[in-house]
C-alpha cells in the first residue's frame, strides 16, 4: 500500500538528539491544567464528599437494595472511580516526567495520602457485596439488562470472599496501603537516580542498559559491568525494597488464607492457577527447543567459542547500525496498523497528533515504556524512552497497540473497561506482531530477512523465555521469604538458579550478573505480573496463525474482543476464534511459531 501521510508533531515537542528528529511530550492538561487548576480543587472536594454521601447512603444496607437500586450503587461508585482514576493519573504521569522533582513526588504522595482517606468509607461496599445472595443476584439480573451487565465486575469482587477478612481489618490494610507505596516510590527514585559512567560518559539506566545492544563487544562489556557496580553499590537498598514488599505480601496472604503466594495474581487476571501452570510448564519445557537452540546459533553467528550474558542481545554480525528516524518509527507502525484495519491506524493517530507520547529520554524520566488508560472519559498516554533502535520502533508498535485497546475498551464504563492482565497484552503483542509481518515483507535480500526473524525471535524468547524465568524467581523469592530475611547473597543465588536453565549452556555469567535482578520494577510494583507477557505472546500467536488461516472477518472479530474490556472471561473472548487457553495443547501452539522460525534460521545456515 503507498505510504501514508506523516501526521504533523505536535507543537510541544524535544529534540530527540543526533539523527531522531523531533521527538513528542505529553501534555498532560487534557486531565488537568496544573496542579493548581481549580478543576482538579473541584474533583477532590467532590471525591471527599461523595465518598462520605455513598457511605451514609449504602453502609449496611446492599442486602435491602432491589436492581434498581443496585444499579444507581454502581453507577455512582464508578463515578467514584473515574474522578479518584483521573486524579491519580494526572500526579502520576506528572512524577513519571521527572521522579526525582521532589515538587512532583510530593504532589503523587499527597494525591495518594488524600485519595486514601477519602476512600476509606467505602472499604464496606466489596465486604457487603461478598455478603449478597447469589439466588437474589441473579433474580436482579434477570429483571434488569442494565445490572446484569455489571455481573463480571461482580463475580470478581465475590472472587475473592472466602480470602475477606473484617470489615475493620479491611480498613486498616486499606489505610495502610500507602505504606508500600512509599516503598515503591523509593524504588522508582533510586532508580531514577542511578548514575553509570560508560567510556567517560555519565547516563542513566536506560541509556545504558540500551548500550547492552550495541555494535562494538567492548562497549557491551563496559554497559554490563558498569550496570554490576551500581547496582552492586547500591545493593543493599534493592533487597531492603524485595525484603519488605514480599514480607508485607505474605502477612496478608497468610492472614486472608492465600493458599499461595501467586493466588492474589490469578484472582485480579480472572485466570485459573492450572492455565498459568500449564503455560510455565509448557514453556520450561521447551526451553532446549527455543532460547537453547537460538542462542547456540546466536554464538556461531558471533564467532564466539562462549556467549557472555553482554551477547545475549547483541546484534548480529550481519546486521547494519542504524537509527530510525522518529518519522520513520511513526510511518512504520501507522503502515503496518493501516494494513490491517484502516480503523486501527485511525485509532493510534491522535497519540502523534495531540500529545498522547512522551517519547524522549530525559534526566530523571522513569526507565522503561508503558501505555496508560487513564480514565474512561479521557484517553491512553504513552511513555517511551526513544532511541531510535530497532527494538524501539518495536516497542511503540506496542505500546500504541495497549493504546488501541484501551480506546475501544473505554466504551465498557470505569468498572468494566479494564481487562485482566492475561490479555492486557494481546493487543500489545499483535501490534508488534503486525508490524513486524510487514517490515518482513518487505526484506529486500536473505540476509535482511535473517535479521529481521533473528530479531523476532529474540524479542519473543524475551517475551516468552525471560518472563517465566522471571515468573519462577519471583515464586522462588516469595517462597524463601516465608522463611525468614534475605540477605542480597540469598537474592542473588535464586536469579541465578533460573538464569543459567532459562538460557541454556552456550552461556558464561560475569561476575556481579547476580545482582540484575535489581532493576525489575515489575517485581516491586506488580508481583507475578509478568507471566501476563508469556501469556500474552503465546495467545497472539495461535491468534495470528488464525488470521493467517481465515483473514476474512477477522478484525471485525478482534475489535469486538478488545472492545469487550474486562466484560467476559477469556474462555468467552477466544470462543469465536475457536481457541481455549485452558487447553494444554493451546501453548503448543503459539510456542510451534517461534520453533518454526528458529527452524527457518537453522535452514538458512545449510
Amino acid at each position: 500500500m503507498p505510504t501514508l501521510p506523516i501526521p504533523a508533531l505536535d507543537a510541544n515537542a524535544s529534540s530527540g538528539g543526533k539523527d531522531l528528529g523531533r521527538l513528542p511530550e505529553w501534555d498532560l492538561s487534557d486531565l488537568y491544567k496544573s496542579p493548581d487548576a481549580p478543576e482538579l480543587a473541584r474533583d477532590l472536594d467532590w471525591l471527599e464528599a461523595e465518598c462520605v454521601r455513598f457511605a451514609a447512603d449504602y453502609e449496611g444496607k446492599l442486602a435491602t437494595l432491589d436492581a434498581t437500586g443496585l444499579l444507581e450503587c454502581l453507577h455512582r461508585d464508578e463515578a467514584i472511580s473515574r474522578v479518584a482514576g483521573r486524579i491519580m493519573s494526572y500526579a502520576g504521569l506528572r512524577y513519571y516526567q521527572h521522579t526525582t522533582d521532589s515538587g512532583r513526588a510530593k504532589f503523587l504522595s499527597d494525591c495518594q495520602e488524600k485519595i486514601t482517606n477519602f476512600t476509606t468509607p467505602l472499604v464496606f461496599f466489596s465486604l457487603e457485596l461478598n455478603r449478597l445472595d447469589e439466588a437474589a443476584l441473579s433474580a436482579m439480573y434477570t429483571e434488569s439488562a442494565d445490572l446484569a451487565r455489571y455481573a463480571p465486575v461482580l463475580r470478581r469482587i465475590r472472587a475473592m470472599k472466602p480470602y475477606q477478612l473484617s470489615d475493620e481489618m479491611e480498613k486498616f490494610l486499606h489505610d495502610l496501603g500507602v505504606v508500600g507505596d512509599a516503598w515503591e516510590r523509593l524504588f522508582d527514585e533510586t532508580i531514577a537516580g542511578l548514575s553509570f559512567i560508560v567510556d567517560g560518559e555519565e547516563m542513566g539506566i536506560e541509556a545504558t542498559l540500551t548500550l547492552l545492544t550495541d555494535h562494538d563487544r567492548a562497549k557491551r562489556e563496559a554497559a554490563a559491568r558498569e550496570l554490576a557496580r551500581v547496582l552492586g553499590e547500591n545493593l543493599r537498598i534493592f533487597a531492603r525494597v524485595h525484603n519488605t514488599q514480599t514480607k508485607e505480601k505474605e502477612v496478608l496472604d497468610r492472614w486472608r488464607g492465600m493458599p499461595s503466594a501467586q493466588m492474589g495474581r490469578h484472582l485480579s487476571n480472572d485466570v485459573e492457577p492450572e492455565v498459568v501452570e500449564a503455560l510455565r510448564a509448557s514453556v520450561v519445557a521447551a526451553y532446549p527447543r527455543l532460547s537453547h537452540r537460538y542462542y547456540e546459533l546466536k554464538r556461531k553467528w558471533l564467532g564466539l567459542e562462549r556467549m557472555q550474558v553482554w551477547d545475549r542481545n547483541a546484534p548480529l554480525p550481519m546486521e547494519s547500525p542504524r537509527t530510525i528516524p522518529w518519522d520513520e518509527a511513526r510511518a512504520t507502525v501507522m503502515e503496518a496498523y493501516a494494513g490491517f484495519a484502516p480503523e486501527m491506524a485511525d485509532l493510534v493517530a491522535p497519540f502523534f497528533e495531540q500529545g498522547w507520547i512522551d517519547a524522549g529520554v530525559k534526566p530523571g524520566k522513569a526507565p522503561g515504556a508503558f501505555a496508560h488508560p487513564t480514565v474512561t472519559d479521557a484517553h491512553p498516554y504513552v511513555m517511551l524512552n526513544y532511541l531510535g533502535k530497532p527494538r524501539d520502533v518495536m516497542t511503540l508498535a506496542h505500546e500504541l497497540g495497549h493504546g488501541v485497546h484501551q480506546r475501544l475498551a473505554a466504551g465498557q464504563g470505569e468498572l468494566l473497561a479494564s481487562t485482566p492482565l492475561t490479555l492486557a497484552e494481546t493487543a500489545s503483542v499483535f501490534g508488534e506482531m503486525l508490524t513486524f509481518r510487514r517490515m518482513l515483507a518487505g526484506a529486500k535480500t536473505q540476509a535482511e530477512r535473517k535479521v529481521l526473524l533473528a530479531g523476532k525471535v529474540e524479542d519473543m524468547i524475551n517475551t516468552v523465555v525471560r518472563q517465566i524465568a522471571f515468573y519462577d524467581f519471583e515464586c522462588k523469592l516469595h517462597a524463601a521469604r516465608r522463611e525468614g530475611e534475605l540477605t542480597p547473597d540469598d537474592i542473588n543465588a535464586l536469579w541465578m538458579s533460573v538464569q543459567a536453565e532459562s538460557l541454556g549452556e552456550a552461556f558464561d555469567f560475569m561476575e556481579g550478573y547476580e545482582t540484575f535482578w535489581a532493576y525489575i520494577p515489575h517485581f516491586v510494583h506488580s508481583p507475578f505480573y509478568v507471566y501476563a507477557y508469556a501469556f500474552g505472546d503465546g495467545l497472539v500467536n495461535a491468534l495470528y496463525a488464525a488470521y493467517e488461516a481465515a483473514p476474512e472477518g477477522f478484525d471485525e472479530k478482534y475489535f469486538d474482543m478488545l472492545r469487550a474490556g474486562g466484560s467476559k472471561h477469556h474462555k468467552d473472548l477466544l470462543a469465536p476464534f475457536g481457541l481455549d487457553a485452558s487447553d494444554p495443547a493451546f501453548w503448543g501452539k503459539g510456542l510451534s511459531m517461534i520453533e518454526g522460525m528458529i527452524d527457518e534460521l537453522e535452514a538458512m545456515e545449510g
